[in-house]
């Protein structure tokens, strides 16, 4: 119950839920704690590394004491390789580390076009879209020996080290290596079109493994020309330290160096990757070359954009997230109140009026003051909690339109919102960059008790449900008491707070709101939409001082300065859609009309997507 409510306890959940999924899809428990680390929060506490590990270690375990590979292996591709690898070898290295940044940024950058076409045109399609792909993905990979392979099948057969193992493949046969190369670079091309087109699509599609795969096959690629150059010019200055009689260079160390570098390009992620790989080859001394081709992945792709995959579709969707940067605002959370937010009195509000509130579905919870003349905070009730408190009431007791719902907090004497905790803050200390030295951890002391007691509102709860087979309806209630719905201690701040410990609130501790109080009466509320568009309203004015003027945008879920690229995939699927569309409309489809007219009954999930995107923007009743 409390990992529901409480905004921190629930993103630590996710952290280590993140772990868990990361350790047993690659069999990496130390790799699985570091993505999320990395990834997932921006906020290491003790006690967060602590489940993460315990849920990385866990989940291992369990793939290990099931050995569903029935190898004794935690993942199918696992592998080791026996010998060393030479220093001529970093330079191509850093090859696959260029490929790996330029796949990457690409791949964000179309499929980005491809989300937005699909948002536009397939909305409503999903699952002929669905049938559609997977109709061309087996056309086009029956015809090439790696496509035809399932993707962790492919991963073992290009980590392999040929000497000492089987090939069925042929793949270490020098008498096939041209016909293998140039299958290997249609596998690359193939799968990096079909990865921009199949991610983000209704059916999961991933996009860890199919990165990992198209590298794998461009670095096996590399790795037999690499092989064949050295074979055919062994006294090459360069390939002095190759003994000669035997194997100097290993296809199969390329292929994870590419599985790396694509990886790494996709997600902007280092640490991560490299321990990942580390534990999959099990060879320490790969250590070096894998940084080398991450960290070359990693500069080549923020070369040509910001942000990996999770944060570029974040941006694109509209979602409230702050960037792990630091912003100097120079101004107070008082400037960014804009409107005063619709409010509850605890004195007594008629079950229609709330109920029109909860209709309206433009708020996520509501203020809970005293009354209408008395401004004081008492605490902050949740729409969901009152949705949910209405249902189970009316479901179990008559209820009038006249009934007065009472919000007074049940633990209010808990609730002690004073003048000294609202203003009685830590002193900051200035910086040399003007960002004020604060402990956000702090000064939680001041701004935050402990939480209602769950043990009241759940036998609030259960007072609730009275019996079911009474003979004789109650008669209405003319009081319900809901304040054991309401949270006595919302995170508040007082007016003139700097804004950078408000943006460090909303980063650490994830709120959905923080409430602005002076002398203990309600002043506002502040969302973290809010603050993001105060941010970008203060980079929009850095680069018009700059010259560089950037597009003003209303839209709030779809900014205009988010660049998704110039748009000539998006151009070439509308060009083709519409030609579609054109040729279908000629066709005589038996029952079209019927189909358009359901089709035409149906909400469209961007308006949908809209209705939920007004609900944490909008504070005006």
């Amino acid at each position: 119950m409390r990992c529901a409510t409480d905004p921190a306890k629930l993103r630590e959940l996710l952290t280590a839920s993140s772990a868990a999924g990361v350790a047993v899809a690659f069999g990496s428990p130390i790799g699985g704690v570091l993505f999320a680390l990395e990834e997932m929060t921006s906020h290491f506490p003790a006690s967060t590394m602590w489940r993460t590990f315990l849920c990385a270690l866990a989940s291992t375990a369990a793939l290990s004491f099931m050995n569903p590979f029935r190898t004794g292996k935690l993942v199918m591709f696992q592998v080791e390789y026996s010998r060393d690898w030479h220093y001529f070898e970093l330079a191509f290295y850093m090859v696959i580390g260029i490929m790996g940044g330029l796949y990457g940024e690409y791949v964000v950058r179309y499929n980005l076009q491809v989300q937005r076409f699909r948002r536009k045109r397939l909305a409503q399609r999903g699952v002929e879209e669905a049938v559609f792909l997977a109709l061309v993905t087996a056309l086009i990979t029956y015809f090439n020996r790696f496509l035809r392979l399932d993707m962790t099948e492919s991963l073992e057969v290009l980590f392999r080290q040929c000497e000492g193992a089987s090939d069925s493949d042929v793949l270490c046969q020098s008498r096939v290596q041209w016909s293998m190369a140039f299958s290997l670079f249609m596998a690359t091309a193939l799968r990096f079109v079909l990865v921009i087109l199949s991610y983000g699509c209704k059916v999961p599609a991933g996009i860890f493994i199919p990165s990992m795969a198209v590298g794998a096959t461009f670095g096996r690629m590399v790795g037999i020309l690499v092989k064949a150059l050295q074979s055919a010019h062994p006294d090459w200055r360069m390939f002095a330290t190759c003994a000669a009689g035997e194997p100097c260079v290993t296809p199969g160390t390329y292929a994870v160096m590419g599985a790396a570098g694509a990886l790494a390009g996709v997600t902007r992620i280092t640490v991560a990757v490299v321990v990942i790989m580390f534990e999959l080859t099990g060879a320490l001394t790969y250590i070096l070359p894998i940084m080398l081709v991450v960290g070359t992945a990693k500069l080549v792709a923020d070369l040509h954009g910001k942000g990996g995959v999770s944060d570029r579709l974040i941006k694109f969707n509209g979602f409230p997230y702050l960037e792990q940067e630091d912003h100097v605002f120079g101004t107070s959370v008082g400037a960014l109140i804009a409107h005063t937010p619709s409010v509850l009195y605890a004195s007594g509000v008629r079950l229609d009026e709330v109920e029109a509130l909860l209709a309206r579905g433009t708020f996520k919870g509501f203020p809970v003051v005293q009354s209408e003349q008395d401004r004081t905070l008492l605490g902050y009730a949740a729409r969901n909690d009152l949705r949910y408190a209405l249902g189970k009431a009316k479901h179990h007791q008559t209820l009038a339109p006249s009934t007065v719902c009472r919000f007074h907090p049940v633990s209010s004497e808990e609730f002690a919102l004073t003048t000294t905790q609202t203003h009685d803050v830590p002193p900051m200390r200035a910086t040399a960059g003007g960002v004020p030295d604060y402990d956000v951890w702090e000064s939680l002391r001041f701004f935050r008790t402990a939480r209602a007691d769950d043990e009241q509102r759940a036998q609030h709860e259960a007072a609730l449900d009275v019996g079911d087979d009474d003979e004789h309806a109650a008669p209405p209630l003319a009081t319900l008491e809901l304040g054991a719905w309401v949270d006595p201690t919302p995170l508040i701040v007082q007016p003139d707070l700097d804004l950078e410990v408000v943006a460090e609130m909303f980063r650490q501790m994830g709120p959905r709101v923080i409430l602005v109080v002076e002398r203990g009466a309600l002043v506002g509320m502040v969302t973290i939409k809010d603050l993001l568009k105060h941010v970008a309203s203060k980079e929009y004015e850095e680069h018009h001082a700059r010259g560089a003027a950037l597009p003003v945008s209303t839209d709030d879920t779809h900014p205009a300065e988010f660049d998704v690229g110039t748009g000539e995939l998006e151009a070439m699927l509308d060009t083709l859609w519409l030609r579609f569309e054109a040729l279908a409309a000629r066709l005589p489809w038996p029952g079209r009309g019927a189909a358009h007219a359901a089709r035409a009954d149906r909400v469209p999930l961007t308006t949908l997507y809209e209705q939920h995107d007004t609900e944490e923007t909008q504070h005006v009743p």
